[in-house]
């Protein structure tokens, strides 16, 4: 029996929700009737396009985590919440998007990744109007929880379908894009936050989802999900346009079809079936990954720097907020640049490297600060020193931990489990950072010197957990990464 007709069935039931259409197919084909097809056929859209318009999605997301810090004063005053209630408002998005992990396999799997990013978009847009009008802290909470879940779909989405569209040669890249696109969300609502009300700035966030949308009409789907589909044809004319229509992919189209018959051959895999190390390593290295990039605290530090930069002792925490967002973004422009030249292994551990450093150093300082007078020139040394601490954590982790985990779990999965897989994996990425959010504010107001040796000691064995337990995937297909677990 054929590939074609072992996924059939498949076909018949799973249909992408946004189907790029005819166009592409057409302009995949030779041509010799119309002589303006010609000039269609040379405008391929190439895969660095592709990403910038999916890129759209993580924006929205760097958005979302950052418009909390800028906003808490006014909220707060507007709204009359307390610490507690605030601190509820930041992390019902983590809530949400927890929500939003565990459907993002299957939506993923029954509609596409295009199809994924559209549902993702709508909850979005709801969500920032309902923050936009809230006159009290339900339609607060709502906004935040709609938010979240678009969110949460959007973080797995957009990383599987990144890794699943680039060359080998430019996927580490173009896969760091994800978070690169996070940190300038991020660093958005940190410079508006300065100059805008925390209304006007929610109606702002709407804007990338809005752009998103009427650009999935414009690339098309993912040809390893077509082809998991049975969909040959599409998947042909798919990989075409994004390789370029003078580029032969036979070669790589045939390294799809065996894998994705390989994992076809049987669907549905058992509990017992984990056990097997194809299965449980690549499963291990993604939720670990993930969990601990979180458990660093990285959330806690963004969603209430200025708390921080405030008990540092620094004037203007605003514009120390945006600082570090701007920072993160330079940093993770180079994580990008280098994740195809150094390799994802190295970056995880230079990056976990110097969050430790960093995190000891901040720790130490706020520790320093209990024993010295307030006001006094070692209480001010002390102050610059947490600040620098704070900054150098945030771009050690935008150098490597908060982009290649993405990376490496959108890898390593086979395809057969990847939604599952992805969507357990990402679960525990927002469990751990709703986690994180929930008791940062807490633990800041309880010791700010306890908070960040308990983040040191997390980045510390982060560190070993790269060193022993993840394999470099750099230059390398997914096809052959998945193999390699056999």
């Amino acid at each position: 029996m054929s590939f074609r007709e072992d996924n059939e069935e498949v076909r018949d039931l799973k249909k992408p929700f946004l189907h790029t259409g005819s166009w592409y197919r057409l302009c995949s084909r030779p041509s010799v009737i119309m002589a303006s097809s010609q000039s269609i056929r040379d405008s391929s859209i190439s895969v660095v396009a592709c990403v910038l318009i999916v890129a759209l999605g993580p924006i929205q997301f760097g958005f979302t985590s950052g418009y909390s810090s800028p906003c808490q004063i006014a909220i707060t005053r507007d709204l009359g919440l307390s610490v507690s209630e605030f601190s509820v408002f930041g992390s019902l998005s983590n809530v949400g998007a927890m929500v939003g992990a565990i459907a993002s396999g299957q939506i993923s799997e029954y509609i596409g990744r295009k199809g994924s990013l559209m549902i993702a978009a709508i909850p979005n847009i709801l969500g920032w109007l309902a923050i936009s009008f809230a006159k009290d802290y339900s339609f607060l909470y709502l906004g935040r929880l709609l938010e979240g879940f678009g969110v949460g779909v959007i973080s797995y989405t957009v990383p599987v379908y990144i890794s699943e569209i680039a060359p080998q040669n430019m996927r580490g890249s173009l896969g760091s894009v994800n978070q690169l696109s996070v940190t300038i969300g991020i660093m958005l609502a940190y410079l508006l936050g300065l100059f805008v009300q925390w209304r006007p700035l929610a109606v702002i966030g709407i804007l990338p989802c809005l752009l998103l949308i009427p650009g999935l009409f414009f690339i098309p789907e993912s040809p390893r999900w077509l082809a998991k589909m049975g969909m040959i044809d599409d998947c042909e004319a798919s990989l075409q346009v994004l390789r370029g229509f003078e580029t032969d992919i036979n070669s790589e189209l045939n390294e799809i079809k065996r894998s994705v018959a390989s994992s076809s051959k049987r669907t549905a895999i058992r509990f017992a079936e984990l056990k097997q190390k194809r299965y449980w390593f690549p499963l291990t290295i993604g939720i670990g990954l993930l969990g601990l990039q979180q458990l660093s605290g990285i959330n806690g530090v963004l969603f209430y720097s200025s708390i921080i930069f405030q008990d540092a002792g620094v004037s203007s925490t605003s514009m120390a907020t945006f600082g570090l967002g701007a920072i993160q973004v330079v940093a993770t422009g180079i994580s990008t640049w280098l994740a195809d030249r150094a390799g994802r292994r190295v970056l995880l551990i230079v990056s976990s490297s110097g969050m430790t450093a960093s995190l000891f150093t901040v720790a130490a300082a706020f520790y320093l600060k209990g024993f010295v007078p307030d006001g006094s020139d070692m209480y001010a040394i002390l102050g610059i020193v947490s600040v620098i601490g704070v900054v150098g954590f945030g771009a050690s982790f935008s150098l490597g931990i908060g982009s290649i985990p993405w990376v490496v779990m959108s890898e390593i999965l086979p395809m057969n489990i990847k939604g599952l897989g992805g969507s357990t994996a990402t679960l525990a990425n927002w469990f751990v950072a709703w986690l994180v959010t929930m008791t940062a504010n807490l633990l800041l107001h309880w010791s700010a010197g306890g908070t960040f040796t308990i983040y040191t000691l997390v980045s510390a064995f982060t560190l070993a957990f790269v060193c022993f337990w993840v394999p470099e995937t750099k230059g390398r297909t997914l096809e052959e990464i998945q193999w390699s677990f056999r």
